[in-house]
């Protein structure tokens, strides 16, 4: 009787290290950034638009770091999930993905502060739409009446990520 007493104490002591050890290998992505420092995802906190003589610009604001970013030309824009049409005109768009990323807090609470959709009147650019923030994923589309050409980059303090979209020179005659 002793001997399975031993066992069973030995088999639940093997658990209980096993169960600690897993605890602590969990990756650091799923713990909660401590206070002062940037979360582990960074958070999507903004868009903003602007227009130049030769370039029309979009700017994703982040807090935390800019992730990988996607671009894809695609023959028209959906909400991510529902599928959903984005109601902007335009014969030409872009989709910008942004991983990993989130809008929204653990808490559900969101965090992005820019428009949801909005249409421009800039040479280039017609409209902008956040279309997701699903799984790790934030999803904006713009919209063109031109194929756009873009070139997109980073900026530091504050994180952004930038596309520039060429266009004819609207300040000169």
């Amino acid at each position: 009787m002793n001997h399975l007493r031993r066992r069973r104490a030995a088999a639940l002591a093997t658990g209980v290290l096993l169960t600690a050890a897993l605890a602590l290998a969990a990756p650091a992505s799923t713990a909660a950034a401590p206070a002062g420092r940037a979360p582990a995802t960074p958070l999507v906190v903004g868009a903003r638009w602007a227009g130049h003589c030769t370039y029309d610009r979009i700017v994703i604001d982040l807090k935390g770091y800019v992730p990988d970013a996607e671009i894809t030309r695609v023959p028209a824009l959906h909400q991510d999930g529902s599928g959903a049409p984005v109601p902007l005109a335009g014969k030409h768009f872009l989709q910008i993905r942004l991983h990993p990323a989130a809008a929204h807090l653990r808490s559900g609470e969101g965090t992005y502060r820019g428009p949801k959709l909005v249409r421009t009147n800039l040479p280039a650019l017609k409209g902008l739409a956040m279309t997701g923030d699903f799984e790790g994923y934030v999803t904006f589309g713009a919209a063109f009446d031109s194929r756009p050409s873009y070139k997109a980059f980073t900026l530091r303090s504050p994180d952004r990520f930038v596309i520039d979209i060429a266009h004819r020179n609207v300040c000169c005659g």
